[in-house]
């Protein structure tokens, strides 16, 4: 696998209420994460898809069927709107009218869009992908491997968006600790996320723990959080923990947070934090993408480094 020069973008969008709002575009398909359009975001989007050279939404990607992940009257209006010729939807069935509603509507786009790619995420449809190589440019879907009958929460959709230059970590409202663990040990996770979005809007709710830091150590976290921030998102026991593992942490509470590759497109990006409802900037830092390491070396390189992996110690 050799390095590739793509023009990659991500933005997290402020809602000015409670709830989420993404994108990541790979320099040729745009993909919009929890179907959230409303005043607080409707115009970021439009000039997102501008700054892209693209005027569709490729993908709606939802990760919850909550309302601050998935809006009946705005999934409604992103559909008649944009005309998505992809949307993957969460595997597990809603339980409130908000998420049955959604469904529906989903459903009926689905029979109206026969052509298109209407792609429940259910574990049997990600037990059908192949299998992930590492440091590649492929998007990769994890979770749900199971239905937690007792937590929703855990039945939302995890992926890693990686076919831009730098890769990005969608990981919904997971609240578990087992599935936390379980992530952690994928190699495409421990030594590649660049841009993590915290789980749950970064509750301290069993999934974002210390062990999971320090092997993943992702370059940047990112919070979605409302002006007013009535849940404090993110909590300040995950602030420390970000802290603790020197992992910057940025947050859509005072605007947008856009971050966009550099240079020649192959690994270099730089992260803004803009002022809301304005393009000045509050914070911004430049970075490097993890798998840039890995591809830039000759392949004499990285055969030497396995096998004297390979003749390393073994643990009993």
């Amino acid at each position: 696998m050799t390095v590739k020069s793509k023009l990659t973008r991500f933005r997290a969008y402020q809602l000015g209420n409670a709830g989420s709002s993404f994108s990541y575009f790979n320099g040729k398909k745009f993909t919009l994460i929890e179907a959230r359009y409303n005043e607080g975001n409707k115009e970021s989007i439009s000039n997102e898809l501008n700054l892209c050279g693209v005027s569709e939404i490729y993908n709606l990607h939802i990760t919850s069927w909550d309302q601050d992940h998935c809006s009946v009257g705005q999934l409604e209006e992103i559909l008649d709107t944009f005309n998505p010729k992809k949307i993957e939807f969460p595997g597990y069935a809603p339980h409130t009218d908000s998420g049955k509603d959604s469904l529906k509507i989903i459903q009926g786009y689905k029979k109206k869009n026969s052509a298109k790619k209407i792609i429940q995420v259910t574990p049997e449809y990600i037990s059908t992908l192949d299998a992930a190589e590492n440091y590649g440019y492929t998007d990769i879907l994890y979770h749900p491997k199971s239905i937690d009958k007792e937590s929703s929460n855990n039945n939302s959709t995890v992926k890693q968006f990686r076919s831009g230059s730098f890769n990005v970590l969608s990981l919904g409202d997971i609240e578990s600790t087992q599935i936390s663990s379980g992530l952690k040990r994928h190699k495409t996770v421990n030594t590649e996320v660049d841009v993590m979005i915290l789980a749950h809007h970064g509750a301290d709710n069993g999934f974002t723990t210390s062990s999971f830091l320090k092997i993943v150590k992702p370059s940047v976290a990112i919070a979605s959080a409302d002006y007013a921030n009535q849940f404090e998102h993110p909590k300040p026991e995950i602030r420390k923990l970000l802290k603790k593992y020197d992992i910057p942490l940025f947050t859509t509470k005072t605007g947008d947070v856009v971050i966009y590759s550099t240079g020649k497109h192959i690994g270099q990006y730089r992260l803004v934090n803009l002022k809301a409802g304005s393009t000045e900037v509050s914070k911004q830092c430049d970075l490097q993408a993890k798998k840039i390491n890995y591809l830039n070396q000759n392949q004499d390189t990285i055969r030497a480094r396995q096998m004297k992996r390979n003749r390393g110690p073994k643990k009993r």
